[in-house]
């Protein structure tokens, strides 16, 4: 059993995350989904009415609502298979939640862009009503995101997922996670950004570097007639730069 859960601001790239799932014939349960169908039954519009009805639930049921209503969702998908991704985790509640029904089998994946880019992504995919007519805006539904936690949820994500590739790009990292559970380079890091490193042989001071040898002074003088000149030989070689 794997329970891959995604976390990212609005146009980072969840979507995408969810559509490498089902191409690999793994089921996808939507956070989304939810409230999306309970803003439809409070008679609203889900194109506009989305944050609010989400914020409602939480307010209403608790800050774990919409994870608490995912489980049954996921739990029937894994009956028949053996990986379940969780599209749309908001808070770091919500990962409390499945870190407490799925244990160890859970798995976080931070997607993260710089607002500029997300903004021409949800402008371009054209499925929400823009600001300009009565639309959310994105930085205030970023302001809201971050409001749910989900600042606290990227920083305990077990994998960083930097989606500012191609697509292709971004589609062969996330297949990777969910394949093999890494994504096979180096962006599995902590939220410092730590990584193991020795330089790769770069520049930079290196303490176990031999000194460079000391200039010539004053020339030796010449040697007697029929003394040993391999001293004089073995000097000069001396002053060479050591061989890498």
């Amino acid at each position: 059993m794997h329970v891959i859960g995604t976390v990212g601001l609005p146009g980072s790239g969840k979507g995408e995350a969810a559509t490498v799932a089902r191409e690999d014939g793994i089921p996808v349960v939507t956070m989304g989904d939810v409230v999306r169908q309970e803003t439809a039954d409070r008679g609203l519009d889900p194109t506009k009415d989305h944050g609010t009805v989400a914020q409602a639930l939480r307010e209403e049921n608790g800050p774990a609502a919409i994870a608490e209503r995912s489980l049954p969702m996921i739990e029937d998908r894994l009956q028949n298979h053996e990986t379940v991704l969780v599209d749309g985790i908001r808070s770091d509640t919500e990962v409390d939640t499945f870190e407490e029904r799925f244990g160890e089998s859970f798995t976080l994946i931070s997607i993260e862009a710089p607002f500029e880019v997300r903004a021409d992504r949800i402008d371009a995919r054209g499925r929400d009503v823009r600001e300009a007519d009565g639309g959310e805006g994105l930085a205030a539904r970023d302001e809201r995101e971050r409001g749910f936690g989900m600042d606290d949820a990227m920083d305990r994500a077990d994998v960083v997922v930097e989606n500012t590739n191609s697509l292709e790009a971004f589609h062969e990292r996330i297949r990777s996670i969910i394949r093999t559970g890494s994504t096979g380079d180096d962006h599995d890091r902590d939220r410092d950004g730590d990584r193991d490193s020795d330089n790769n042989g770069s520049g930079g001071d290196n303490p176990e570097a031999e000194p460079e040898p000391e200039s010539e002074s004053e020339p030796e003088p010449e040697p007697e007639l029929g003394a040993d000149t391999t001293t004089e030989t073995e000097a000069e070689a001396e002053t060479e730069e050591p061989q890498p």
